[in-house]
C-alpha cells in the first residue's frame, strides 16, 4: 500500500531560506529524513500567505525523497485561524471532498504543525472518520532543534483504534462518571432511569447554553440539581458569573416586575431609588426560576424577549438593558395544560423546553432510599456539627418502611430530609435506636393523612361521557365509577390513586400491582388516568 501524509504548514517551525534551515528541526521536513519512514505522498495544506514558504519546504523535501510526491493544497481558515467552529469548517470540507482510497492507501495525519486549533481539529475529524488512518507527530531531537549531529528528532505513530487508546477511553469515561457523580451530590445511585437521566443532563450542560426545563413534584430535587448544574458550568469555565434562583410563586403583583427586571428610580410609588432587577444580577451566570409556571403573563413576556434578544426593559425605563445569562426552569405544574388555559404563554414555552428533563418522584426509585440515607447522614454531620448513625435493627426497621410500596412520601426528598433530621436531633448520643424510628414512622403516617371527601357526590358523570352511554350504565356502576373518578382528581398519581382504592384486597396478594388494576378497570371504560386527572 502507498503511504500518505496529510499535513498542515507550519508558518513558523517550518520557516527557513537560508542555507542554515538545513540545521534547524523543521517538523514537516523531518518527516522525510527518517530512513525506514518511506512516504510516497505528502498533502500539505496551507493558507494563501504562505504560497512562498509551501513552495520552498516542497522544494526541499522532494531533495530530500525524490521519491515522494507533493502536493499543495491552499486552504481558507476563515476570519481568525484561531476560530474553532472556522477552522473545523474549512478542514471538514477539506477532507469531505478529498478521494480516499483506503483499500490501496495508508494515511497518517500529522499533527505536530499548524495552530494548537488546528492540531485539535485534526484529531477530531480523525476521530469522527473523516479523516481516516492514523496520527503522527513528530518532535525534535533531544536538547534543542538542531539537527546537524543529532539525526532528524523523533516520530510517532498513533493508532485511535489500539488499545492504548481504550485505555484512554477508560479514563475519559471514569472524569465522566466523575462529572455524574458530581450531579448527584456523590450518591451512588442505583435506579439506572435515574442515571442515565443525571448522564443526559450532564452532557447538555456542558454542551449548550439553552435553557433547561427541569419538571416534576414538589420535592424532587429541582433546586438542588440546578445549583450542581451551575457549579459544574462554573467549575468548567462556561459561566463567570453568580447563580441567581428565585421561587416564582413568592413574585405577585406589581413587585413581580420589578423584582425580575428592575425598576428605574420614580417609576411607581416607592421606587425612591434604582433596582438592578435579579435578570441584570444574573449576567454570565445562571438564572433558575424554580415554579416558573406562577409568573404573570405580562413578566411571560418580558422573560422572552430578554431570553431571545439578551435585553429588556426595567420598569419605567425606556432604555433597554442587556444581561446574557442561562436559563434553568423548574416545575410541578404540566405547563402545556397551563398554554391550553391561557396561563403560560405557548411562545415562551417554545423557548425553555428545548432541554426539558423530568425528575422522578422518591416513590419511583425506591432502590436509590438506601444511598440517600447514607448522603442525609453526612449532611446531617455537615450541618449539625455531630455524628448521628443507626444502629442494625433500627436502619432495618427505617429502611424496610421507606423501601415499601405502601410509604407515598408525599413531599419526597423533603419528607425523607426531614425524617432524618428529627431522628438524628432526637437521637440519644448518636445513636438512631428502632423506638426513634417507630416513633418518626408515626409521625409520617400521621402528617400523611388527608380528610376523605365524599366521592360519588361530587362527580357528574354526565361531564364524561355521553348521554347514551350514560344511560348504558347500570346504577351500581354509576357509584362505582364515580368513586374511582374523585380518587383519581384528588390523587397526584396513578399509583397513588391505586394504593388508595385497592388498600385492602392489596393485603390478600402476593404481588401488588395496583397501577396496571386501576389502568386496566378505567380502559374498560374507555378512560385513562391522564384525561380524568386534569
Amino acid at each position: 500500500m502507498k503511504r500518505v501524509i496529510i499535513g498542515i504548514l507550519g508558518s513558523t517551525l517550518d520557516r527557513g531560506t537560508t542555507s542554515e534551515r538545513w540545521e534547524k528541526w523543521r517538523p514537516t521536513v523531518s518527516l522525510f529524513q527518517h530512513e525506514e519512514l518511506l512516504i510516497d505522498r505528502l498533502e500539505l495544506l496551507h493558507e494563501a500567505p504562505f504560497a512562498a514558504l509551501a513552495d520552498l519546504v516542497a522544494a526541499d523535501i522532494r531533495l530530500v525523497s525524490p521519491e515522494t510526491e507533493v502536493r499543495l493544497h491552499q486552504i481558507r481558515f476563515g476570519r481568525d485561524p484561531w476560530d474553532l467552529a472556522d477552522v473545523y469548517g474549512a478542514l471538514h470540507d477539506w477532507a469531505r471532498a478529498y478521494p480516499f482510497d483506503r483499500e490501496k492507501e495508508d494515511y497518517l495525519i500529522h499533527i505536530t504543525t499548524g495552530t494548537h486549533i488546528a492540531q485539535i481539529t485534526l484529531f477530531l475529524l480523525n476521530e469522527a472518520g473523516f479523516l481516516p488512518g492514523r496520527l503522527i507527530q513528530t518532535s525534535p531531537p533531544q536538547g534543542g532543534k538542531r539537527v546537524s549531529s543529532q539525526g532528524p528528532g523523533h516520530y510517532a505513530i498513533i493508532d485511535l483504534d489500539l488499545s492504548r487508546y481504550d485505555a484512554l477511553s477508560t479514563r475519559f469515561a471514569r472524569d465522566a462518571a466523575d462529572v455524574t457523580g458530581f450531579l448527584k451530590s456523590g450518591i451512588p445511585t442505583r435506579s439506572e432511569p435515574f442515571n442515565q437521566l443525571i448522564s443526559r443532563i450532564e452532557q447538555v450542560a456542558l454542551r449548550s447554553k439553552a435553557p433547561i426545563l427541569l419538571t416534576g413534584p414538589t420535592g424532587a430535587g429541582k433546586s438542588k440539581l440546578a445549583r450542581r448544574v451551575y457549579e459544574l458550568r462554573h467549575q468548567r469555565g462556561g459561566l463567570d458569573g453568580p447563580m441567581v434562583e428565585v421561587n416564582c410563586a413568592t413574585l405577585t403583583g406589581d413587585t413581580a416586575a420589578s423584582a425580575l427586571f428592575g425598576h428605574v428610580k420614580g417609576s411607581f410609588t416607592g421606587a425612591q431609588k434604582d433596582r438592578p432587577g435579579l435578570l441584570r444580577e444574573a449576567h454570565k451566570g445562571l438564572l433558575f426560576l424554580d415554579e416558573i409556571g406562577e409568573l404573570g403573563l405580562d413578566e411571560q413576556a418580558m422573560l422572552l424577549r430578554a431570553l431571545e434578544d439578551k435585553t429588556f426593559l426595567p420598569v419605567g425605563s425606556d432604555r433597554p438593558v442587556k444581561s446574557d445569562f442561562q436559563l434553568i426552569a423548574g416545575t410541578n405544574r404540566d405547563l402545556r395544560k397551563a398554554v391550553v388555559e391561557g396561563r403560560f404563554r405557548e411562545d415562551l414555552l417554545s423557548r425553555i423546553q428545548l432541554w426539558t428533563f423530568s425528575l422522578p418522584a422518591l416513590c419511583e426509585r425506591r432502590e436509590d432510599i438506601a444511598p440517600n440515607l447514607d448522603y442525609e447522614l453526612r449532611r446531617f454531620a455537615e450541618t449539625e456539627g455531630r455524628q448521628i448513625s443507626f444502629n442494625k435493627e433500627a436502619r432495618d426497621a427505617f429502611l424496610r418502611f421507606a423501601e415499601s410500596q405502601e410509604t407515598p412520601w408525599h413531599c419526597n426528598f423533603r419528607d425523607f430530609n426531614a425524617a432524618i433530621i428529627r431522628m438524628g436531633t432526637l437521637a440519644q448520643r448518636g445513636r438512631i435506636r428502632i423506638e426513634d424510628v417507630e416513633e418518626e414512622i408515626n409521625r409520617l403516617r400521621e402528617s400523611w393523612q388527608r380528610p376523605q371527601s365524599p366521592a360519588a357526590e361530587t362527580v357528574d358523570l354526565s361531564e364524561i361521557f355521553d348521554p347514551e352511554k350514560l344511560g348504558a350504565l347500570d346504577p351500581f356502576d354509576r357509584v362505582q365509577l364515580a368513586y374511582v373518578i374523585s380518587v383519581c382528581q384528588r390523587s397526584k398519581s396513578l399509583s397513588d390513586a391505586g394504593r388508595e382504592i385497592f388498600a385492602a384486597s392489596r393485603k390478600n396478594r402476593s404481588v401488588t400491582n395496583d397501577s396496571d388494576r386501576l389502568k386496566k378497570y378505567l380502559a374498560k371504560w374507555g378512560l385513562d388516568f391522564q384525561t380524568i386527572a386534569r
